[in-house]
């Protein structure tokens, strides 16, 4: 496993871009909330500490990771945004359910950032497991908000 007792959510706030004025949006699912709840918290919280402003982040919540895709497509609709997070969490089951989701978010926020500039950040966790969950959004292996809003902040500079 990559993540394999590593924490990736150590970040240098000095070596980012400003974001003082930037927009952001945050997408996230409700399904699995424990899980997707702690990611929102530590994207929102990174983009703060990095010096956004609570004004310019718009959040806003979906029934499941599936809706995300949808959600982002109508916050770019309605908002002028630098970048947009999208929070999910996806644990495998006994069916194919888990394929069709994962897949249908991944290449729907993939077409996203492929049909328009700002960019939208996958933090979709896909794991087989609630335990790995966990480990990813804000146990041992870090929280997966924190890294998906470095990304953010990086992005707004291309």
């Amino acid at each position: 496993m990559a993540t394999e007792n590593k924490n990736l959510s150590q970040y240098d706030k000095n070596s980012l871009p400003n974001i003082q004025n930037k927009k952001f949006g945050i997408v996230i699912s409700e399904w699995n909330y424990s899980i997707t709840e702690n990611m929102r918290k530590g994207a929102l919280d990174t983009l703060l500490d990095c010096g956004a402003s609570l004004d310019n982040i718009h959040q806003w919540y979906v029934p499941g990771s599936f809706e995300l895709v949808n959600g982002a497509k109508q916050m770019l609709d309605r908002f002028s945004l630098d970048a947009i997070i999208v929070i999910g969490c996806v644990i495998q089951g006994e069916t194919k359910h888990f394929d069709f989701v994962c897949q249908g978010v991944t290449q729907g926020i993939a077409q996203l950032n492929t049909m328009q500039s700002t960019p939208v950040i996958f933090c979709v966790l896909t794991d087989n497991t609630i335990e790995q969950s966990i480990a990813r959004s804000g146990g041992k292996h870090g929280n997966k908000g924190v890294e998906a809003a470095i990304a953010a902040i990086k992005m707004t500079s291309l």
